[in-house]
């Protein structure tokens, strides 16, 4: 009878008068042996034919898909493929003297298809990331959690299938018996599931962007999103610090988000001013000529006036007094001066609200407060029209007879 291939060292040993047992051992080593490098061989080959080919194909293509799939070794792990199935049509002409080497040598090709499948997986969703996050529809979005989330889904699945090749068990009834230890799982995955549950909250409510400037002051966190993963939010701070949040408390905590200062025409200035009460005056007519040499409230102060006598002289007011009948005061003239200045200001939005306010009086005096928008958004330049616009408030005070409230220094002030 003729000798089958894989059977040709064994059958010569045979003749050589060595022991059955000894000649099926050597010849299923020569077979691994041999079975091994040809698998090597046969991979080394198929992979040097895919980088060539996925090399040219990055270089002639437009996208850049190809090119993220390179940098992420997708062709590497899809050469893979064909030796380890080559192995699988191998191995029982290998062990063919040997079953139990035979079913352990093809539960570890099972092993290692699961992990090639899952070594695949992930490639590919990185591949997918990388260029979803070049389109502009996708930079803000927090891609990295679903993906983190898909291959916690993949590891699960293939622990539990390597652990159902391993005991010999159908995949359906292993899931079914690891029905009793749920309770354990979720509490393991607590984090990972609120973690998953927020991420999708977060993208589909559009509460935070890559890139937004979010100030959440319970985590200390003050600057721009850089990373939205499953579990945590990375925020760089404007001292270049991290700081790390739960997913989670962007659901369950109050955060603010400036992107809709951002977005908007101007970025809110809102200060005021403390008036000393005790410098409040009614105006004489010699205030008000001192006053209206004030260009930007010249018109405002002799219209007002002129109506404010008119008023006076048909009501019969007795201006003996100034308290009797209608009167400007030096805090309200002034309020109206702020009230030009930012309308001639070049800095200012005027489309969005501007206007000065005064508010309760409190023990240390009266506030005045400017509540307007600055075309310029940026911070650096914001906080310097912030402060030009303040500077000439506070030297323009004395001009009104008006004195800023100030903590005393010394007792003789008191």
């Amino acid at each position: 009878m003729e000798s089958s291939w894989y059977r040709i060292l064994h059958d010569f040993l045979l003749e050589k008068g060595v022991l059955e047992s000894q000649a099926a051992f050597w010849n299923a080593l020569l077979l691994f042996i041999v079975a091994t490098l040809v698998v090597i061989l046969v991979d080394y080959i198929i992979w040097k034919i895919l980088r060539r080919f996925s090399a040219q194909l990055a270089k002639r293509t437009k996208t850049n898909f190809d090119n993220f799939a390179v940098t992420n070794r997708l062709p590497r792990f899809l050469a893979h493929i064909l030796p380890l199935l080559f192995a699988f049509e191998l191995l029982p002409y290998v062990f063919y003297d040997f079953q139990y080497a035979e079913n352990v040598g093809m539960k570890c090709l099972q092993i290692l298809g699961v992990l090639l499948v899952l070594r695949l997986f992930r490639s590919l969703l990185r591949t997918v990331s990388d260029y979803l996050k070049t389109l502009p529809r996708f930079k803000d979005k927090p891609i990295n959690s679903y993906i983190q989330v898909f291959m916690i889904f993949a590891w699960a699945g293939g622990v539990m299938t390597i652990l159902a090749i391993v005991t010999d068990t159908d995949i359906w009834k292993f899931l079914t018996g690891l029905g009793a230890a749920s309770a354990i799982l979720l509490l393991i995955f607590r984090d990972t599931i609120l973690g998953f549950v927020a991420s999708i909250q977060v993208s589909i409510n559009d509460m935070v962007r890559i890139g937004d400037w979010i100030t959440f002051e319970k985590y200390g966190a003050d600057g721009d999103v850089i990373e939205i993963n499953l579990a945590t939010v990375k925020v760089q701070n404007f001292d270049k610090t991290i700081t790390t949040i739960p997913t989670y408390a962007l659901i369950s905590d109050s955060f603010k988000n400036w992107r809709g200062m951002q977005s908007s025409g101007g970025r809110r200035i809102k200060r005021a001013v403390i008036i000393k009460q005790q410098s409040v005056k009614f105006l004489t007519e010699g205030d008000i000529q001192q006053l209206g040499k004030i260009q930007l409230i010249t018109d405002y102060l002799s219209n007002r006036n002129t109506r404010i006598r008119e008023f006076n002289t048909e009501k019969g007011a007795d201006k003996t007094l100034l308290i009797n009948g209608r009167n400007l005061t030096n805090l309200g003239v002034f309020r109206k001066y702020i009230e030009s200045y930012l309308e001639n200001h070049s800095a200012i939005n005027e489309t969005m609200t501007m206007m000065t306010r005064q508010l309760a009086p409190t023990p240390q005096g009266i506030p005045l407060e400017i509540y307007a928008f600055s075309s310029d958004k940026r911070w650096q330049n914001y906080e310097y029209i912030m402060a030009d616009i303040f500077d000439h408030l506070i030297a323009a005070v004395p001009y009104f007879d008006l004195e800023i409230y100030e903590l005393p220094t010394t007792l003789s002030e008191r």
